[in-house]
């Protein structure tokens, strides 16, 4: 009886324990696992995205700059794929049996049982015949998406474009998603959550042959994407244009800003490309090109990110310092003996008339007169060492927007360098350098490194009398006017306004002056021009070409700066197309007298000259 106890209480107990174990694997199945639960419903629904329409981009005067274009993406559910005809596939795909074979095997590895895209952005004719005979293919189907589309081919660096989103894209937001796209560059970039929009979600019901049969459970899961907001920006497309055909063969920027808002007119690099070099599946080729192999690096923007010595422009600065400090008055004369002379060293100058005061050295751009007075601001009796007085200085310069970012709503912005006095001691190995150790500082050249942009926002601040907005690109987004509060703030300079009127009259003489005045070039009619030439050394090639301006004198609408690499002297190149830019801004057209000057700048190729040049180089070294 013992015995007959014993063997069923083991029984009963191996079937308690079977019984459990079939509960905990049916609880993992159906309450933990959910690999069947994904099987059935992916062989019973498709959840397809709906992308939201991209926000269109605009210019000042709503002209359209960016819109959308539909596209379409196969994509693939591997669990679904059932045995098809392969060859047909492919021959509609345009792709071969290997290229088919290793996408699949990719998009296995993402999922069994989520959809990923098998080809992307396919054309519109691809996607009519596919769509015809897709019920053929199981597994498959079509999402549709849209491409930025571009009516004016410019601005390609301002602008941006869009690339599919990496792993840290999607670490950093989870709204995004494998194959999704995010904006790489630009304004794409910069206001890439106001132009996404939100995406949305349909569930459909499909058949064994992944028909769409209906909504899955009457539309309940269902999401209706929320479109992207219109940006309208600062961008003068018609001027920008302009500048870009301008600017054709040649190395450089330009950087135009109205003074009164710090509103970019217009921002180019140049070379430059086609923004729609990045759309659709050439993209990738596309941008392999332009970075790995094209020696002229057009994917560079120079507007923001290259930084220059700003050469003769910079003494706009000193002369306003020196005002400032006390150092010289309007009247203030100094001799120019072909140069500045200090014992054995010598800064050269062009041969001028001498003395000058200070608004003809402004005019004929003297070394001398700016030398001795950047020397007489760092060695003032006022201070007790040079690390105090330079420091002082560089307070001064730096209250221009210069040596930090200006704060500019694009992104890849540089900051430039304008060395600090800690800098010098450890270059020079002492404390106790002299001014005489950076005198270079004087005219524009040794360290100081500017961006473009920095220099168009100099001469705003010059064009109004001590302060700047921050220069910015987007105007008004979506029905809303209102910009970002700091675009709105005045950053006023620690020069008083009335120091900025002789300045202002030099800068009058250079365009408007006699014998010696190096911006005669960008003279319009009827238009008080007012601006500075500079000519900066470079021991690569031929010195660089750069002017900075503003007009009317008295009601600035536009200020501009214009440098050109290779382009010899100021007066060359970057004055007459700053005169040009400016005429086309404040009249709509060049007038005839000008169209000569046109000419001559559109035709220019400095790129092929330089190229011509190291050639000769090369052969004259190798006869040595």
């Amino acid at each position: 009886m013992n015995n007959y106890s014993n063997r069923k209480f083991i029984v009963g107990g191996i079937f308690a324990f079977v019984i459990l174990i079939f509960i905990i694997r049916l609880f993992n199945l159906q309450i933990i696992d959910d690999q069947y639960k994904l099987s059935a419903e992916s062989n019973s629904q498709r959840r397809v995205t709906q992308y939201a329409a991209r926000g269109l981009i605009y210019d000042r005067n709503g002209e359209l700059l960016v819109y959308n274009q539909a596209a379409y993406d196969l994509m693939i559910i591997p669990r679904q794929v059932k045995t098809f005809d392969t060859l047909d596939f492919c021959y509609l795909l345009g792709i071969d049996k290997e290229d088919l074979i290793h996408r699949i095997q990719k998009a296995k590895k993402h999922s069994w049982y989520r959809s990923s895209i098998f080809i992307k952005q396919l054309s519109s004719e691809r996607y009519a015949v596919l769509q015809e005979k897709l019920y053929k293919f199981p597994g498959f189907f079509v999402q549709t998406r849209t491409l930025r589309k571009y009516p004016h081919h410019n601005a390609a660096h301002t602008l941006g474009y869009l690339g599919e989103v990496n792993d840290r894209n999607i670490k950093k937001d989870d709204y995004y998603t494998q194959g999704d796209y995010i904006g790489k560059n630009g304004i794409e970039n910069t206001y890439e959550e106001i132009l996404r929009g939100v995406k949305g979600l349909k569930v459909y019901w499909v058949d064994v042959y992944n028909r769409i049969k209906g909504s899955f459970h009457d539309g309940k899961l269902d999401r209706d994407a929320i479109e992207g907001q219109d940006i309208k920006t600062t961008l003068d497309i018609n001027l920008q244009e302009y500048g870009e055909k301008l600017m054709q063969n040649k190395k450089g920027g330009i950087v135009a800003i109205e003074p009164k808002t710090g509103e970019i007119l217009v921002k180019l690099s140049s070379p430059g490309y086609d923004p729609e070099m990045f759309v659709g599946r050439a993209m990738s080729k596309n941008y392999r090109e332009l970075a790995n192999n094209d020696t002229l690096k057009p994917l560079f923007d120079r507007s923001m990110m290259a930084t220059y010595p700003p050469g003769s422009i910079f003494k706009l600065v000193n002369a306003l310092i020196a005002l400032q400090e006390g150092i010289i008055t309007p009247y203030t004369r100094i001799k120019c003996q072909n140069g500045y002379h200090a014992g054995s060293f010598t800064m050269g100058c062009h041969p001028h008339k001498s003395p000058v005061d200070l608004k003809e050295s402004v005019q004929i751009s003297c070394n001398a007169y700016y030398a001795q007075t950047f020397r007489d601001i760092l060695d003032a009796p006022r201070f007790n060492s040079i690390n105090e007085s330079y420091t002082n200085w560089r307070r001064h310069v730096t209250s221009f927007g210069f040596g930090e970012k200006l704060g500019t709503d694009l992104p890849n912005e540089l900051t430039g360098f304008i060395p600090t006095a800690n800098y010098y001691n450890k270059v020079i190995r002492t404390r106790n350098w002299k001014s005489l150790n950076v005198v270079s500082l004087a005219i524009g050249q040794g360290e100081l490194s500017i961006t473009p942009l920095q220099m168009a926002n100099m001469v705003a601040c010059v064009a109004n009398r001590g302060y700047y907005y921050t220069p910015h690109i987007v105007k008004s987004i979506g029905s809303n006017n209102s910009i970002d509060p700091k675009f709105l703030k005045k950053n006023k300079t620690t020069i008083d306004p009335s120091y900025f009127e002789p300045v202002i009259e030099g800068m009058d003489l250079v365009v408007h002056g006699g014998e010696g005045s190096t911006g005669r070039s960008s003279a319009i009619k009827d238009i008080r021009v007012c601006g500075k030439t500079g000519t900066v050394q470079n021991p690569h090639g031929d010195d660089h070409s750069v002017y900075v301006a503003f007009a009317p004198k008295d009601d600035p609408k536009i200020a501009i700066v214009v440098y050109v690499e290779n382009g010899v002297w100021g007066a060359r190149y970057a004055a007459p197309i700053s005169g040009l830019m400016i005429e086309k801004y404040l009249k709509g057209e060049i007038s005839e007298n000008k169209k000569y000057l046109e000419k001559k700048m559109l035709e220019a190729d400095l790129i092929k000259e330089q190229e011509i040049k190291k050639v000769q180089l090369k052969k004259e070294s190798s006869h040595e």
